[in-house]
């Protein structure tokens, strides 16, 4: 009998990194993919990019869940609402095993219902920091309720280890958004700009900026010190991409979107390029900016700058090519102005990924998640690091 994975995405981003996975679970004759969609997925506020999906794999259930507030209120909400439809999920499609990626809110509501119904979890990227969100306690609970671990690093490994997980059950593969750098076939530049509508110029600057829940900061500070830097940089243009749906990610989006519609010669907003545009704009972007995780963890393997604001990725494993800097207008435009440098020019030359240069992780998993023994998933056990006498 098939072994049922059910793959489980709730944003655009996520999606990407787990696009090969799904794909290997739908091809392979041993497995039996179940698909379940949710979150910003299934928004019209975020593009519903759930449609996206549909045109590759079928989807088994679609989970619809509050996110129009934005406010901690509302995503508590949308945390209790989901637990229930999950449930209600799970107990049809009676999953062997449930697959999740990373640190967000509806997946870890995914995640507390499956343990629940004593269901094994499948966790891909614990073990990283980001200590300017509150993601960062999502992640290692679910690090905690999940039986198996893929990370991306060892250092990230050994983490996963430390809170008490079994070696044997944590495996180092790599960082999965290295299938689609190497995998997919990127468009040319006329290509790109047909498709979005953006003209790029003899300087361009990528911009995403997610909340900072854990910053004393408002979003609309935030922003302001933001935008402020970047209006020294008259003769750049800038394309703009939407902000998730943690807490103030729609006002976020709300001045991105009206910025761009005030600086139109050179500025454009896009809620959501997909990977496949997203991955070719880095070939033709000069600058990185912002606070996503994508600076930090793809951008290095374009050998491209990347300009880090605020906390929110503090913590993650880093190349040389990323500039960190405060959430403050002069410090944001000193920056990019070092990005754009003759020196740090020379250097990306020689930038190398920490997270790896190769494709082949998502066959990895597949492999792992094909052989490895159901009955010693559950029930879990604590690991104690063994300690010296000295």
């Amino acid at each position: 009998m098939k072994r049922k994975i059910c793959v489980i995405t709730g944003s655009r981003a996520e999606y990407g990194l787990l696009y090969w996975l799904i794909k290997g679970v739908a091809d392979d004759i041993e497995l039996e993919l179940q698909l379940i969609v949710t979150g910003m997925h299934l928004s019209p506020e975020f593009g519903l990019t759930y449609q996206r999906i549909e045109k590759e794999f079928p989807i088994n259930k679609k989970i619809e869940i509050l996110l129009s507030s934005g406010s901690s209120v509302g995503i508590s909400k949308a945390i209790g609402l989901a637990q229930i439809s999950f449930a209600e999920a799970f107990d049809e499609l009676h999953p062997d095993i449930v697959v999740v990626l990373g640190d967000r809110f509806e997946i870890f509501a995914a995640v507390s219902s499956a343990i629940t119904m004593y269901i094994p979890v499948v966790h891909i990227n614990g073990g990283e920091t980001t200590e300017g969100a509150i993601d960062e306690l999502y992640r290692h609970s679910m690090t905690k309720m999940s039986s198996l671990h893929f990370t991306s690093t060892e250092q990230y490994r050994q983490r996963v280890i430390q809170l008490g997980e079994y070696p044997e059950t944590v495996f180092n593969v790599g960082l999965l958004s290295l299938d689609n750098i190497y995998k997919l076939p990127l468009i040319d530049q006329n290509e790109f700009e047909k498709q979005t509508n953006f003209l790029l110029a003899s300087k361009n600057i990528l911009l995403t900026y997610h909340p900072e829940t854990n910053s004393p900061l408002s979003p609309e500070n935030q922003l302001s010190e933001i935008l402020t830097a970047l209006n020294k940089f008259k003769h750049t243009n800038i394309l703009i991409t939407g902000a998730n749906a943690d807490e103030g990610g729609n006002i976020i989006n709300k001045i991105l979107s009206e910025y761009a519609k005030n600086n139109n010669d050179r500025v454009k907003f896009i809620q959501s390029l997909g990977v496949l545009r997203y991955l070719s704009a880095l070939q033709y972007f000069d600058i990185v900016v912002g606070n996503s995780s994508s600076g930090i963890v793809e951008v290095p393997s374009f050998k491209k700058a990347t300009v880090n604001i605020g906390d929110r990725q503090k913590g993650r494993i880093r190349a040389k090519s990323i500039i960190d800097c405060s959430c403050e207008a002069i410090a944001i435009q000193t920056s990019i102005q070092k990005a754009y440098s003759f020196s740090f020019q020379e250097l990306l030359t020689t930038v190398k990924n920490p997270f790896g240069n190769s494709a082949g992780i998502s066959t990895k998993i597949i492999k792992i998640l094909k052989t490895y023994p159901l009955n010693k998933l559950l029930p879990k056990k604590f690991y104690d690091i063994p300690h010296s006498n000295v």
